[in-house]
Order: C-alpha cells, then sequence, then structure tokens
C-alpha cells in the first residue's frame, strides 16, 4: 500500500520513482529560473521581457501529452 502512494503516479506517465523525481526537479528549477526572470522583469521591464511566457509555453509542450 504505501509503495504505491510513490509509484503510481509516475507509472502513470510511463516513468520510475527515481525518473519522475528527477524530471520534477529539473522542472522545478526551470519554474525557478522563470519567475526569477519575470521578478526581475517586474522591476526592470527592458529586461526578461519574454523570458517566462517562453519558459512556461516550452514546459507545457514538453508534459501535456505524458501518460496518454
Amino acid at each position: 500500500m504505501i509503495a504505491r502512494i510513490f509509484t503510481d503516479h509516475p507509472a502513470s506517465v510511463g516513468e520510475s520513482y527515481l525518473e519522475h523525481a528527477a524530471f520534477a526537479s529539473r522542472f522545478s528549477l526551470v519554474l525557478f529560473g522563470a519567475a526569477f526572470a519575470a521578478l526581475i522583469h517586474a522591476i526592470l521591464p527592458f529586461t526578461f521581457e519574454k523570458t517566462a511566457s517562453t519558459t512556461v509555453a516550452r514546459l507545457y509542450e514538453r508534459t501535456r501529452n505524458r501518460g496518454k
């Protein structure tokens, strides 16, 4: 039972627990980068004009059909 709560979701997208942990960790780091770029853009609007939106769109494309 306990093992299933750690493996059901990763299996639903065709990954092991460790593969899913690595993917989610990289995804998180990229999102942190996009958030930081958006914060800098809020202060200095001439910087990182499309960085956050481009990053989110790229991440969406990578994840939208996972597990189908």
